[in-house]
Formats: C-alpha cells, sequence, structure tokens
C-alpha cells in the first residue's frame, strides 16, 4: 500500500513540473500583465503565479480531465481580484506600461479576453459580473489603451525619446 502511495506521488510529481516547465512562462506573462509591473521586476505577479501553483498542485488529483493551464489561469485571476481591489491605491506607483493606466478590474478583464482568449462569458462567470458590463469594461479599457489620457501618453513619449 506505501509503494503504490510512493509510486502515485512521484508520477504526480513528475506530471506537475512538466505542466509547471509548459505553462509557468506564459502564466509568469499574464500575471505581469495584471500586475502592470515591469517585466524584469515583478515580485507581486510572481507571488500571485507561485500561490496559483500551489493551488493548482494541491488539486492536481482532481482535476480529471480538466486543464491544468485554465485551472491555474482562473486561480491566478481569482486572486489578483481578490487583491488587486483592495489595495489598488497601494500599487499605483508601481504600475508601468500602457496597461498601468487601466483600473486592475479593467486590466483583468483586457488580458483575459484579449490576451489570454477566453470568451466573454467565462470571463463573466468568473468573475461573477453579467457578459454584459464585461463586454461594457473590456470596450472601455481598450479605448483607454489605444487613446491614453494627455498626461499618460507625453510620458510615454518622454521615456520613449532617451533611448
Amino acid at each position: 500500500m506505501r509503494d503504490r502511495h510512493v509510486v502515485q506521488g512521484a508520477r504526480r510529481a513528475r506530471e506537475f513540473e512538466a505542466f509547471v516547465a509548459g505553462a509557468a512562462g506564459r502564466l509568469l506573462q499574464t500575471a505581469t500583465l495584471f500586475t502592470a509591473e515591469a517585466p524584469d521586476d515583478n515580485p507581486r505577479a510572481r507571488r500571485l503565479l507561485t500561490q496559483a501553483l500551489a493551488h493548482t498542485y494541491a488539486t492536481w488529483d482532481r482535476l480529471r480531465g480538466e486543464d491544468p493551464y485554465d485551472r491555474t489561469r482562473q486561480q491566478l485571476a481569482v486572486r489578483f481580484a481578490r487583491t488587486a481591489w483592495h489595495h489598488h491605491a497601494l500599487f499605483r506607483h508601481a504600475r508601468v506600461g500602457v496597461l498601468g493606466v487601466l483600473s486592475p478590474q479593467e486590466r483583468l478583464i483586457l488580458v483575459l479576453r484579449l490576451y489570454e482568449g477566453v470568451a466573454e462569458e467565462q470571463t463573466a462567470a468568473l468573475l461573477g459580473l453579467p457578459a454584459e458590463r464585461v463586454r461594457t469594461i473590456c470596450l472601455r479599457a481598450m479605448a483607454t489603451v489605444l487613446h491614453p489620457p494627455r498626461e499618460v501618453a507625453s510620458q510615454q513619449v518622454v521615456e520613449v525619446l532617451p533611448s
């Protein structure tokens, strides 16, 4: 009996390691987009990813045909939503790039919809919002990214010129 548990534990660890090796890069990029941190300085994104992967590992045996990437991405989004919406003002200074001008909710929806390709209905269900609200937030976020506020646009130009 003990041998079987050892073998199952080793198999589980190998499967999970293979999953992480293949998916961690994209999941870290997703987390970095959620947090709007710089790609080379993203401690909040790394912490979110670690927590999401820990949850996926803890439930690995219960996936039963579910895609572990989808489960981890869902966990990443839920954890980001829980922390970011409560601490939005605390992390205002850490946000960079074009997504930095968006609210956490707008970033979350925009990244899920456009970068990850999650369907509108799935995004709505994940966040507990009506699909129409998700559509509206996504459209507003896209408009903000495409046409940033004047002071943000001028700051981005200044950052680009010195190189």
